[in-house]
């Protein structure tokens, strides 16, 4: 039976068994009453509307409708009447990764367009949009714990608040749509990372009354022409989003399975991005990508038929074929990087693969790209590194490191481990630790594994790690990650590092913090100082600024010392022989 017959018969029976309802309640209703004349005459008119109703052309027609969230011609957005779109005030809460941070921004850009307003205070919320992590079991209870007391705020609140609507953005939306939906019932809006054009439309479902979703996962979606609206601490920095989705399919990861397969956005739409950022007085972006060092832009045909192609840093393989064509990462870095010479240029989340000697000479030649490279080991075992599909051997890691430091003296690495994972052994947790003593990291992010669902090693592999004794490797880790951290940032006491100031330290207003080119903490004794060492001219540090900090003290977390001199990256080398002269 095809559609069409499928349509009719189905609208026959309808009709059928209504027609026999109706013969039942007027024959009810004449024995009930004596108006059996105004009986038949209603039924006689229900009938008529039956038969005047929709085709099976009808059904088709308004079935091939569909939402262009780009075109303002064609959009409608049905909110009830007592309320628009630009009295709605929209409230975000933003967890996980940087990449979600940019997310945030992406939608509020959509739907600020679309008239909403944007309230940092819950109370005086409409909508509350939750932009959500599922790298971890650990994060995900967070959200729910969190959807179920907006729930019971949201019913507390019905009569002064009725139309509050509570919303899931990312990757727990795409992950848990059924059980977010129609199990719990704790949401009125689900929107999948690519799907935040589509939010306009959904909230107005939502004001319908209905539960709406958009999870679906795209091929192309880049965002390239959504511009964030950018939510920067006092404005001195900014994520931007150049590439999303993964291939690497690593056994343990779930980011292929809720952001996609891997697309890039076009590179002349980033320099508009990082140029606009540059000329409202932003002094540091981050580019940003799920393996943000395997960008590609093929938006163009002659992008498309370069000669570049995949190269993977020594000993590494992927699962995937190479890749061919395309303005790689190394062009990007390159072209981002001229841009603002006095604007800091760093990058994450990047995958060890994708460091060729090409990537790392530029870093080192470029003034304002950090000498600081993140750089995720996962473990120190081989043996776990070929079960988690990493694509190379704890000697290649380490070959890679060595090769990094040759070309780029007094580089800082950052990494991400993980313990407990599927089959490890405490002989394998013990290279690890040897790992971490081995390199010496400043920056750390260690988790112990949490399985996930739809992953390689959900499938495959048995998570045979007891909870206690992932507890005690990951605190044992974490230990051994603070010595080595402590070592690496104590070596710079006596040093002058310039460090670009955020604000007030979180534990004192008498003093500032900021980061320096390692990405590490500064903390500063808030003061006046001279704009060059010559004048005697002094002005307050405010937010932004970039000073040279000469270093006292330090521990695992961060160094302290006193600023010295206002300063740039164009004039650090100045204002360093300067000082130093006037101290001779």
């Amino acid at each position: 039976m095809n559609i069409s017959s499928s349509f009719r018969f189905c609208r026959f029976t309808f009709r059928k068994c209504l027609s026999r309802r109706l013969q039942w309640d007027t024959c009810d209703r004449y024995y009930c009453s004596k108006s059996s004349s105004t009986d038949q005459t209603r039924v006689v008119q229900l009938k008529n509307k039956l038969a005047c109703g929709p085709s099976f052309q009808d059904f088709i027609k308004s079935s091939d409708k569909t939402y262009d969230a780009c075109n303002d011609e064609h959009e409608e957005y049905h909110i009830p009447e007592c309320t628009t779109a630009r009295s709605l005030k929209v409230y975000f809460e933003t967890y996980g990764c940087q990449m979600n941070i940019s997310d945030t921004e992406i939608a509020w850009s959509i739907l600020q367009k679309a008239g909403y307003s944007r309230t940092h205070e819950l109370p005086e919320a409409d909508v509350v949009l939750l932009v959500t992590c599922s790298i971890r079991e650990k994060a995900e209870q967070t959200i729910w714990n969190r959807l179920k007391h907006l729930t019971a705020l949201k019913k507390r609140c019905q009569k002064h608040k009725p139309l509050l609507k509570i919303g899931v953005l990312g990757c727990m939306a795409e992950r848990l749509k059924t059980k977010l939906l129609e199990q719990e019932k704790l949401v009125d809006v689900l929107a999948g990372p690519d799907a935040y054009r589509d939010l306009p439309r959904l909230l107005s479902l939502g004001y319908r009354g209905q539960r709406a979703s958009n999870v679906l996962l795209s091929l192309e979606e880049t965002y390239a022409d959504v511009m964030p609206v950018h939510q920067t601490p006092e404005g001195h920095s900014a994520f931007v989003s150049i590439m999303r989705g993964c291939d690497n399919m690593c056994s343990y990861c779930i980011v292929p399975f809720t952001r996609g397969r891997e697309r890039s956005r076009p590179l002349s739409s980033i320099l508009e991005e990082v140029r606009m950022l540059s000329d409202q007085g932003v002094k540091e972006v981050t580019l940003l990508g799920q393996n943000v060092n395997s960008y590609r832009d093929l938006s163009e045909q002659h992008f498309i038929c370069s000669e570049g192609s995949t190269q993977l840093s020594r000993g590494f393989k992927t699962v995937y074929r190479t890749k061919q064509g395309g303005l790689l990462f190394s062009d990007l870095l390159d072209k981002v990087s001229q841009i603002d010479p006095d604007m800091r240029i760093r990058f994450t989340s990047p995958h060890p693969k994708d460091f060729p000697d090409e990537v790392l000479q530029l870093i080192q030649e470029r003034r304002n790209i950090c000498k600081q490279i993140h750089l995720p080991a996962q473990s120190g075992s081989s043996r776990v590194l070929h079960a988690m599909r990493r694509g190379y051997t704890r000697e290649a890691y380490l070959d890679l490191v060595e090769n990094i430091r040759e070309i780029i003296p007094g580089v800082n690495l950052s990494s991400d481990f993980i313990t407990g994972f599927c089959g490890e052994t405490e002989e394998d947790h013990q290279e690890t630790l040897s790992l971490v003593r081995e390199v010496g990291y400043n920056v750390g992010f260690l988790f112990a594994y949490s399985m996930r669902k739809k992953t390689h090693a959900y499938h495959r592999l048995q998570d045979d790690v007891p909870a206690p004794v992932k507890q005690r490797r990951l605190e044992e880790l974490i230990s051994v990650f603070r010595e080595e951290a402590a070592k690496v940032n104590m070596a710079l006491i006596g040093s002058t590092q310039l460090v670009l100031v955020e604000g007030e330290s979180k534990r004192s207003s008498e003093e500032l913090c900021g980061r320096n080119d390692g990405n590490v903490k500064v903390v500063f004794p808030k003061t006046d100082l001279p704009i060059q060492p010559e004048k005697p001219q002094m002005v307050p540090i405010t937010s932004g600024d970039y000073v040279l900090v000469k270093i006292t003290s330090a521990n695992s977390q961060c160094l302290r010392g006193h600023a010295l001199i206002h300063s740039s990256l164009n004039d650090r080398k100045t204002s360093e022989h300067l000082l130093s002269k006037q101290t001779m």
